[in-house]
């Protein structure tokens, strides 16, 4: 999926600025697909020489002007052609994932203050996919009841991640660890 489809779909909701999209991604649609504001911006000017979405200039008095941007129906019909497309699930990349692949040449300590942080964020991950997910409430639409799915496989994730990461820590631990015989220490070469 390209950042343009994320906004555009961010523009269904109606009119917005750049900054309001922005921030719509921090609290919403950034959960499921990350971009940096500035990437933002750019994709909003790609989208309008397109003719994906069209801007107007509203005045302000003592601030800046406000460029708020629009989906048109070029928009809407190539957001409805690229729905068309298959999605195929995306490939694990987690560096994190890396370094316990090959944990006889890594810090342990650094990797299982790692995992405590990472259980920490899934957690915290997990319970903001639920707040979202029950101020939708009961879907009285087809757009609540996709942002509730889509909520539904974030909460499902983050607390399987959570899981995961206090059974690594179990199975990480400096006496599990010292059971086992393959730990090879590491030495290093005194500067």
């Amino acid at each position: 999926m390209s950042l343009r489809y994320a906004i555009l779909v961010a523009l269904t909701d109606g009119p917005k600025t750049g900054y309001d999209v922005a921030k719509q991604f921090d609290k919403s649609t950034g959960l499921f697909w990350r971009a940096q504001h500035s990437q933002i911006y750019r994709e909003l000017r790609k989208l309008k020489e397109k003719g994906f979405v069209k801007s107007e200039e509203v005045e302000q008095t003592g601030k800046p002007n406000r460029i708020v941007f629009e989906i048109t129906e070029p928009g809407r019909s190539d957001l409805f052609d690229w729905s068309q497309s298959p999605s195929e699930p995306q490939p694990m990349k987690d560096d994190f994932l890396v370094q316990l692949y090959g944990i006889e040449s890594v810090n342990l300590k650094a990797l299982r203050e790692n995992l405590f942080l990472r259980l920490d964020r899934h957690k915290d991950r997990q319970m903001q996919y639920e707040a979202i997910h029950n101020k939708i409430g009961k879907a009285q639409s087809l757009a609540d009841l996709g942002r509730k799915l889509a909520l539904e496989v974030g909460v499902r994730n983050e607390r399987e991640w959570a899981s995961w990461c206090a059974h690594a820590l179990e199975e990480l631990s400096e006496q599990r660890v010292q059971e086992l015989s393959s730990v090879i220490p590491i030495k290093r070469a005194e500067s």
